[in-house]
């Protein structure tokens, strides 16, 4: 059947859509601070959307505070904390005051033309200011509203705060990650990034998407509950399933692996590095490229499942073995052979390989009342048809406040008084 394009299968574009921006023409009010929203939310703008953030006049989202580092603006004055450029780039800043009616009302006609909400406030803390799921989804039925708390809307912890780092203890992630006890520096160790608020953030834009895709076949929106205990639970991964299959929960392995080996961090004579072996062949590959033909011929080691058992004699064994060439060389010889290893490198190496100037990983950005530009990470996707977008650099506070009113109809007259009173 041709549609009114005139080619087969394809259906006409609507007026507010971008080719090659998969969310073009989606409107997203991000009312959201810190880290697991604000990911999700930046997820969304990079794909096109376009999002704007409602930020507290005069302090804003708090991680524009979380330093040093900060940067420095033309003045000569403290900026924006670096922290904050990680998680809002692509989007727009509304500075306004949702305790006083008229901001809530503000946020209210904002609501109504949205295709997504996303908020994480405390259970009910919305409420009280008319900006709950249930009061705007009563003024916009298609809107995708995402609520991301510590615990949930419902059950007997949902009324407590979340933290990433007290997730990470209560969610089982400490307990696997560390030097195993008896060793030095045994302590259960939380990961060096917010993996629980960056994994919710990733779960919050996939559910998003659900939704608008749901909301778009039905016209009908939904409530999205997303829990950085639940995720947090999600992503243990094998570990639980290690544990459901047992009976027993596993505990700290430092750089090995609880179902792989050797699968670990090993020194070599001028640092050290990282060997991966996934199978038996791989395994057998290592020995005779590393002059150890031996290893694949002893019976402690001729399969994954006994590598595992034995995995400290296996490591006594491999130890000197490694501590025999350097890392580069090792990664060139293992290479060519097929086995996984790899540098472990600092961050500012990381962004210094090869790959990663190939790959474009680095986003750079001026923004015009700081002395230098802000760069950031680019999003992973690479996408044939719809490219991720970069168009705005992480936004200063307020700084699309007066533009995004007057949109909305907004007289210059009202947005002065607006911004006398406070409210903006």
């Amino acid at each position: 059947m041709s549609s009114a394009t005139g080619i087969s299968g394809a259906v006409a574009l609507r007026s507010d859509v971008r080719p090659g921006a998969a969310l073009s023409g989606v409107k997203v009010l991000d009312l959201s601070r810190v880290l697991a929203g604000p990911w999700a939310t930046q997820a969304l703008a990079d794909m096109g959307a376009e999002v704007v953030k409602v930020e507290r006049p005069g302090v804003g989202d708090d991680t524009r505070a979380w330093g040093p580092p900060f940067f420095e603006t033309r003045d000569g004055e403290r900026g924006d904390a670096a922290y904050f450029t990680c998680a809002n780039r692509n989007k727009r800043s509304v500075t306004i005051d949702m305790a006083d009616p008229r901001g809530a009302e503000l946020i209210r006609q904002m609501a109504a033309e949205a295709d997504v909400v996303v908020e994480n406030f405390k259970v009910g803390g919305l409420a009280k200011y008319g900006l709950d799921y249930e009061s705007l989804a009563a003024i916009n039925r298609r809107m995708v509203y995402c609520s991301i708390t510590g615990f949930g809307q419902t059950g007997p912890y949902a009324a407590r705060a979340g933290y990433d780092y007290m997730i990470q203890g209560m969610g089982g992630l400490m307990s696997i990650t560390g030097q195993p006890d008896g060793a030095p520096g045994a302590e259960p160790m939380k990961v060096g990034v917010a993996v629980v608020d960056l994994f919710t953030g990733l779960y919050a834009a996939n559910a998003i998407l659900c939704g608008l895709l749901h909301a778009r076949a039905t016209g009908e929106g939904q409530h999205m509950d997303i829990a950085l205990f639940d995720v947090q639970a999600a992503v243990l991964a094998n570990q639980a399933s290690n544990y459901f299959a047992t009976g027993k929960a596993p505990g700290r392995l430092g750089n090995a692996h609880p179902n792989l080996a050797p699968y670990q961090v090993f020194a070599t004579a001028d640092g050290a590095m990282v060997l991966a072996i996934g199978n038996d062949g791989q395994f057998r590959a290592f020995a005779h490229a590393a002059d150890a033909p031996e290893l694949a011929e002893d019976p402690r080691f001729a399969t994954n499942a006994l590598r595992v058992a034995a995995r400290g004699e296996l490591a006594q064994v491999m130890a000197p073995i490694l501590a025999r060439r350097e890392t580069r060389a090792w990664i060139a010889l293992l290479e060519a052979v097929g086995v996984p290893c790899g540098p472990i490198n600092m961050i500012d190496q990381v962004f210094e390989e090869p790959q990663a100037v190939h790959r474009g990983l680095v986003v750079e950005q001026v923004r015009g009342d700081l002395a230098a530009p802000i760069r950031t990470v680019a999003s992973p996707i690479r996408a044939s048809r719809t490219p991720v977008i970069v168009e705005r650099p992480p936004p200063a506070l307020g700084a699309d406040t007066a533009a995004v009113l007057a949109a909305m109809g907004k007289s210059e007259a009202e947005i002065a008084a607006l911004a006398e009173d406070g409210v903006i």
